[in-house]
């Protein structure tokens, strides 16, 4: 695992973006987060290359040279999205993180605002928790996800419509405190709750992918998602509640 220099001073937000093999999408999606975030300065972007075997890694480090703000994290091998958002958040300096995927599906110009949103609702909020509109993947994977969806809110009733999108803007404590398995980025909602935070959420505009095919499966195997869904609601029904400290015992 390597990394670039962070930039100077404590960001505001620390945005991470999971990436394997998606070099034609780096500095189209690395522009697109500039303009976005230039408002809301200073602000961090964390890529976790989550072992490209493509150009990703040497366009990555060809905008890093410009852009001091912009860190690199490589995974020797891939490990999969949620090993690669974990990668990102532990290594985030910024109290507030929000991630989104790199292919540019995810319109970073919902940022700000999420950010705005999270920081207003005060301490209790964990995650805000962005929903497609329009989205404009495929008739089939859009299926997918309408059935995998009504079945994890029915099972979890985590009053989520659309835990997959990749827009999410959550605090960094929160995330740290939930129990860590592949793919923990798509049961946040329910998680986050599990730990005694409440969940808002922000609708937000999908985009086409700018070039590429997808290279994170839908719960990559339907039973291996199914195993999870399983595992995350037997986690819920375990945890009695969340302590609440009422003060240091000196």
């Amino acid at each position: 695992m390597t990394e670039s220099v962070p930039s100077a001073g404590p960001p505001r937000l620390s945005i991470v973006v999971p990436v394997r093999n998606e070099a034609g999408n780096i500095a189209p999606l690395v522009g697109d987060i500039e303009d976005a975030c230039s408002a809301i300065a200073p602000f961090e972007v964390i890529y976790v290359d989550d072992g490209s075997s493509d150009g990703t890694a040497a366009a990555l480090a060809e905008l890093a040279g410009s852009r001091p703000w912009l860190r690199i994290v490589r995974h020797a091998q891939s490990c999969g999205q949620s090993a690669a958002v974990r990668s990102g958040v532990r290594v985030a300096t910024a109290q507030i993180v929000a991630t989104l995927d790199g292919d540019g599906q995810n319109d970073p110009s919902f940022l700000p605002a999420m950010l705005a949103q999270l920081e207003a609702a005060g301490p209790g909020v964990g995650l805000i928790q962005g929903q497609r509109v329009g989205r404009k993947d495929t008739g089939f994977k859009r299926f997918q996800s309408r059935i995998a969806n009504k079945v994890r809110g029915a099972v979890l009733k985590d009053a989520t419509r659309d835990t997959g999108c990749g827009l999410k803007c959550f605090r960094r404590e929160a995330y740290l405190a939930l129990p860590y398995f592949d793919a923990l980025h798509r049961f946040m909602p329910a998680l986050v709750v599990r730990e005694g935070y409440a969940v808002a959420h922000h609708d937000v505009r999908d985009r086409q992918r700018l070039t590429g095919v997808s290279n994170y499966g839908f719960f990559d195997r339907l039973w291996v998602g199914m195993l999870d869904l399983m595992g995350v609601w037997w986690l819920i029904r375990r945890r009695k509640r969340v302590p609440q400290i009422v003060a240091e015992a000196r």
